[in-house]
């Protein structure tokens, strides 16, 4: 895979949240996801646009999830959805970003905190 990667920053608290974020926007990389990998590194993102809704179903790792309005603000955070498992859908998202299990929790080395309300950058 030789796309480049983008850098998901959040604005209002003037972090990094991951260095290596993929895009998701078709309907082939949509429907794969995660799926094919066994695990991902902290700095690792991957952003599913359009997305309003996720499932773990088939994943052997947890994620974080960040559901995302059209201006990058986070109008849902799921920490550490483990596999088998849904998401609910969330009114007014309009992408996520999945990243590792546990890269939002607080007080960690590499974290940076997103909450509702929160503006992101993917560039």
């Amino acid at each position: 895979m030789g796309e480049p990667f983008l850098v998901a920053f959040n604005r209002t608290r003037a972090c990094g949240v991951a260095s290596r974020v993929r895009v998701a926007n078709g309907p082939a990389s949509r429907a794969v996801g995660l799926l094919s990998r066994s695990s991902m590194d902290p700095e690792e993102g991957l952003w599913i646009v359009p997305c309003a809704m996720i499932h773990t179903l088939f994943m052997r790792f947890e994620i974080d999830a960040v559901f995302l309005d059209r201006e990058l603000r986070a109008v849902r955070v799921v920490e550490k959805l483990k596999p088998w498992r849904l998401s609910s859908w969330v009114l007014g998202a309009h992408s996520v970003l999945e990243l590792a299990g546990g890269a939002l929790r607080s007080g960690g080395d590499n974290a940076c905190r997103v909450q509702i309300g929160d503006v992101l950058e993917l560039r």
